[in-house]
Order: C-alpha cells, then sequence, then structure tokens
C-alpha cells in the first residue's frame, strides 16, 4: 500500500498515491488517510457544536452514586458513572483502534479487545448514529484518487498499468463499502435487507505523471514539473457544486505574459492535454478546481504522448495566484501572444468567482480560435454543426451560428427527435464552437473542436437528460444555469470538414409572423452579414447579461479581440457560400421568449425539416466531395 495522504478543500478531497492504494479493509482502517477522515469529521462536529459529541462525554465516566431514577429504557452511560466534557482530539487513537476490530469482531468482544474503547461500547446506538454520518460526511466531498505511477504494480513492471490502476480504484470502493457495512452490522448486531451501492472510494481516478516535451525554460520551467493526465477513470454520473455557476465578460489579449511574476507550486497543479478540434493546448489546472479540470475529458480527447513531446500550441493555466494576476484590471481573464515561443498564453485566477466550467472551456476556445485566424485562415464560428442522413441516402450538413442560450442545440435535438421517420442518421460535428474554411474548390466545410457537450439541463428536451445520465458529469443541478458535461460526437467527426449546406443564424428573441417566418433566407451577402455581425440574442441567464444583448458574430471569443483580421475571413466565407448556393438564411428559434422554451426550438426544427423535405424534391444531390484534412 502507497498512501500519501489527504488535500482537504471545500469541496473535495484528493488522495495522492505512488501506485496501488489498499487491498483489505485492516489496511483501509489502518491507513494515515482514514485517521485523516475521522479527524476532520471532528473538526466538523466541533464547528457545528454537533450532539455527536456527546459520544465522547460519554467516554469519560467517573464515579458516581447511582443511575438517576426514571432513565430506566434509554441510552444512559453505565450505571455508577456520571458524564463528563472530554477533549475528543485524545479519544481518536481509542476510536479508530475500536473501528479496526468492529470491522472483524461485535461490538462488546471489539470494546473488550480494544483498551478504553468500552467508554465507547456504553452507547452503542449513539455510536453507530456517529459511523452513518461520518459516512456520509466522506461521501458528501467530491473525491479523487491521483496516481503518480503508470509503469509499476507491487513493485514489479505492470504489462497492463491502466487496468491495473482501473482495479485498484475500483477497489478502493468495494473496500470503503465493505468497511462501512462491517463496522455498522457490528455494532447493531443487525444487517439492511437493502444495499446500495454507492460510489462510496472516489468519484475519479486519475493517473499523472511527468512526460518530456519541448518546454523552453524561463519562467515556463516550472510547468516542466507538472505531471500530464494519462488516464481518467470516472463514474457517472458524477455530480459537482463548483462555487460559480455563470460566466461574466470577455477574455481580454495583454502585452504581458500572465506567467511573469509569480512562483508556481508544481506540486499543487495537474496538466490536462487537450485536443482541440486539431491543435493540442496544455490545460493547467490547480488542485483546488480539481472537478472542473476533470471534467474536461467529456469535452477533449486526450492528446497521446508523441502530441506531447511536439509541445502545445497553447498553454492555459486555470487557477493563477490571485494577487499577481491583479495587474490586470478587475477582470484578469487574459491571454496573451509569445511570438517567441510560438504559441499563445492563458490565465485565469483561482478565486471562486471564476469557479465555473464556462471560464475553462471559453478561454480553451478562444485560443483555438485565434490560432484558427492567425494560422489556418479559417474563420471561427460559436454554434452547433451537425450532418443529417436522410433515409433516401441524401446527406445534409448544417451550421447554426447563435450565443449562448440560442437555442442551438435545441433545434438541432428536437430535429433529431422529430424527424425519426425521415432521418437515417444524425452526427454531430460541433456542439458549440467550430471553423468554416474555403477548399481548393470553392466549397465552405466546417470542423468542430470537443466531442462532447456543455449543455443547459432546462433546455433539453424531456427525457435527454435521464437517457445520457450514466454518461454525465452534472453542475450545480440545485441552481440557475444547472449544466452536464457529456459526450456527443466522436474526434474523428470534428476533424472530418464536412461541406456546409445550410448557414443559419439562431434568432432567439423575434415573434413569428408573416413578415419574419420561422426558416428566413437572405437575399445577399451584406443584408447575411448585417444579421451574423449584430449576433443579437436574448439572454437566458448563462451569463451575467440580461435582456436583449449584441455580440460580434454572437462570438466574443476570439473574432471580438481580432475584428479586422475575422471580419476578413467572414466576408470571404459569406461570398463563397452564396457563390456555392448555401442556404444562408437565420432560423426563429424563440429559445429566450416565454412560454417558448420547448416549443420554439420543435417548431424551428420542423421548418428546417420541411425545407429539407422540399429542397429533395426539387433537385438531385450532387456527388459529394471528399474530406479534407
Amino acid at each position: 500500500m502507497s498512501l500519501n495522504g489527504l488535500i482537504w478543500a471545500p469541496r473535495q478531497v484528493i488522495l495522492n498515491t505512488g501506485g496501488q492504494v489498499c487491498d483489505t479493509v485492516k489496511e483501509l482502517l489502518a491507513s494515515k488517510p482514514f485517521y485523516e477522515v475521522v479527524e476532520h469529521f471532528l473538526r466538523h462536529l466541533q464547528k457545528h457544536e454537533s450532539p455527536l459529541l456527546e459520544l465522547f462525554d460519554a467516554a469519560q465516566p467517573r464515579q458516581t452514586e447511582q443511575q438517576p431514577k426514571g432513565t430506566e429504557g434509554t441510552e444512559q452511560p453505565p450505571k455508577g458513572t456520571e458524564q463528563q466534557p472530554a477533549n475528543p482530539d485524545r479519544q481518536i487513537d481509542v476510536l479508530v483502534a475500536l473501528f479496526q476490530a468492529l470491522a472483524v469482531f461485535p461490538l462488546q468482544q471489539a470494546a473488550r479487545i480494544v483498551p478504553g474503547a468500552e467508554r465507547f461500547a456504553a452507547r452503542p446506538k449513539l455510536l453507530h448514529r456517529f459511523v452513518e454520518e461520518l459516512y456520509d460526511y466522506w461521501r458528501g466531498f467530491d473525491r479523487f484518487v491521483v496516481s503518480h505511477a503508470e509503469s509499476q504494480a507491487n513493485g514489479q513492471p505492470d504489462a497492463r498499468p491502466y487496468r491495473t490502476f482501473n482495479d485498484t480504484v475500483e477497489r478502493l470502493t468495494d473496500l470503503v463499502r465493505a468497511a462501512y457495512r462491517d463496522i455498522c452490522e457490528n455494532i447493531t448486531g443487525d444487517h439492511p435487507r437493502v444495499y446500495r451501492q454507492v460510489a462510496a472510494g472516489a468519484h475519479t481516478g486519475i493517473i499523472a505523471v511527468p512526460k518530456e516535451w519541448v518546454c523552453p525554460g524561463g519562467i515556463y520551467e516550472p510547468l516542466r514539473r507538472i505531471p500530464f493526465i494519462r488516464q481518467l477513470l470516472i463514474n457517472p454520473p458524477l455530480i459537482i457544486d463548483p462555487p460559480m455557476n455563470k460566466r461574466t465578460g470577455e477574455f481580454t489579449r495583454v502585452e504581458e505574459n500572465p506567467l511573469e511574476g509569480w512562483e508556481l507550486r508544481p506540486e499543487e497543479w495537474l496538466c490536462y492535454p487537450a485536443l482541440v478540434g486539431p491543435l493540442v493546448i496544455f490545460v493547467y489546472f490547480h488542485q483546488r478546481f480539481m472537478g472542473l479540470g476533470c471534467s474536461l475529458a467529456n469535452l477533449f480527447e486526450l492528446a497521446g504522448d508523441a502530441q506531447i513531446a511536439q509541445g502545445p500550441h497553447a498553454i492555459y493555466l486555470f487557477g493563477a495566484p490571485a494577487q499577481p494576476m491583479q495587474r490586470f484590471g478587475q477582470l484578469p481573464t487574459v491571454f496573451h501572444e509569445d511570438h517567441e515561443h510560438g504559441w499563445l498564453v492563458a490565465a485565469v485566477p483561482g478565486e471562486d468567482r471564476f469557479g465555473y466550467f464556462g471560464y475553462l472551456k471559453k478561454m480553451v476556445l478562444t485560443l483555438h480560435n485565434v490560432i484558427m485566424m492567425q494560422r489556418f485562415g479559417r474563420m471561427p464560428f460559436h454554434g452547433a454543426m451537425t450532418r443529417i442522413v436522410l433515409r433516401s441516402g441524401v446527406g445534409r450538413n448544417i451550421v447554426l451560428i447563435g450565443d449562448t442560450g440560442a437555442g442551438k442545440s435545441e433545434s438541432l435535438e428536437a430535429l433529431r427527435i422529430l424527424g425519426e421517420q425521415y432521418i437515417g442518421e444524425l452526427r454531430v460535428i460541433a456542439d458549440d464552437m467550430g471553423s468554416l474554411a474555403i477548399d481548393a474548390s470553392g466549397a465552405i466545410r466546417g470542423y468542430g473542436t470537443e466531442i462532447g457537450a456543455f449543455v443547459r439541463l432546462d433546455d433539453l428536451q424531456p427525457g435527454y437528460a435521464f437517457s445520457q445520465i450514466d454518461r454525465a458529469i452534472i453542475m450545480s443541478p440545485q441552481k440557475t444555469n444547472a449544466r452536464a458535461v457529456l459526450p456527443v460526437t466522436t474526434l474523428d467527426e470534428v476533424l472530418h470538414g464536412y461541406p456546409v449546406d445550410y448557414l443559419l443564424y439562431a434568432n432567439n428573441y423575434e415573434e413569428v409572423d408573416e413578415s419574419h417566418p420561422i426558416l428566413e433566407r437572405f437575399a445577399d451577402v451584406q443584408s447575411a452579414l448585417a444579421v451574423f455581425r449584430e449576433g443579437k440574442a436574448m439572454s437566458k441567464g448563462t451569463t451575467t447579461s440580461t435582456g436583449v444583448v449584441t455580440n460580434y458574430f454572437a462570438n466574443v471569443f476570439g473574432p471580438v479581440q481580432y475584428p479586422e483580421l475575422h471580419e476578413k475571413l467572414a466576408q470571404q466565407v459569406f461570398t463563397a457560400a452564396f457563390a456555392r448556393g448555401v442556404f444562408v438564411g437565420q432560423l426563429r428559434t424563440r429559445l429566450g421568449i416565454p412560454g417558448y422554451e420547448s416549443k420554439g426550438p420543435e417548431m424551428a426544427a420542423r421548418a428546417l425539416l420541411a425545407q429539407m423535405a422540399a429542397q429533395q424534391a426539387r433537385v438531385q444531390p450532387s456527388a459529394e466531395a471528399q474530406p479534407q484534412a
């Protein structure tokens, strides 16, 4: 067994290990982390002046004359004693030793084995309550196991290290449940009739080890010692409650490297090397945001060792020290162009106000968008893209652009449900962000960034969240803007490069009438650009904005920071789209209008489906071009 102790935070606990964790209940109860859990629980009880502390008062008897009359039938300390206040800290050793004995023996026998434990055994009901609440207290944390070894098993080289680690994490869950059940049954002398197989060990297991990559040294030198996540084991549904549930503002380009002027402690960080479209972005996150960092696994594929060795296109530090970041203003969510090393460097402070997955995801996508414009000449889009293959065999590729909460994903999901009798297959290419490129033939091709979706639970079709709950990471389900992160596509689909047939703006704020149809086609490039450029939307409460807002191309994640470059690319893309006969228009989802949260996207999907059917009836599909790299 190799345990390095626990790291506690307000909402989470991290167990660092050099390899395997525990093999038996006996080892578990004799470990330092178990002692720390009991100790931490006692601090919690003392802080809240819990009635459970009476257990320790009962453990400090002194002689008295006799048991008071009228107390027959109640649970009292042994006859001939009375209680006096005690210091629970002095009793931890005895209590932990009693738990070790209770894993094997009934209460009275265990109490005789452990010196001083008879006092705890004097009130078995209170002791049982203590164990139940200790178990619930432990399970109330987001729990992570981080293994810093990937090639050893029992001190020997391991041919299948990842399977060994997975077995180890699952074994820990089994041991914690077994220890809890054995102790409770030996206290009560009874056993439950119903067993609930809760994830009592760790929600998430992580293998994180150092890897060699082209690190230039200097201010980047500490990054060399931060381990890379090589495997994640998640037990969904993983439910976490980050400190924030909304994002505000945008990400600012700054002239100074945000890494300048502060000390980075590598032992407090992990790196998730994310595949973001065709890019590799090293996302470093502080351990205080462990739950948010691990949630990236449902959004981006992990880069391989060879991709790590080649180095990143961008670096992002999520959870930087707050004080040095103050030099960037009240909202220090910033990125910097390091021209010397040819990458972007971003940072967000480690404060609760930034403890929201949107700050993690959207900065990564901002870096992606900037690189797409600068190096690849692509126009980034904030929206969804899907490929629909009709039962006739005809494929249609739809790009739906719009701000957060505009009804993009909701409309496409409604399309999938409504079109079952017409649609043979629906593939997600991009759920939230992607890019458009003009190929050698003049066709517009669309690419994605993420393999997952970060979706509002309130806006999903009824039952959809529950059908996917066995794969989901759910965030703040009790709050406004409750979210789920779940995988929806593959990296092959993201990188394929499908020609665009429909380029639509998601209008969630306008009512529908004779002059404003659900699906409206634009007459020319300039009228289309005017609507896309204005980026108008009704805020859905996913950020701190309210009411109708406007954002340049509904995309503050790159285009706003580089408007001249983006405008040039947009003109090229829209001109090429009209030249190729792409249906360029807007789809009125009405998601932002009260009463249309579900009905609006459904009606939008019906209109789009009708248009596709009409188009299929009018023209024969041409042979589709081959995918582009």
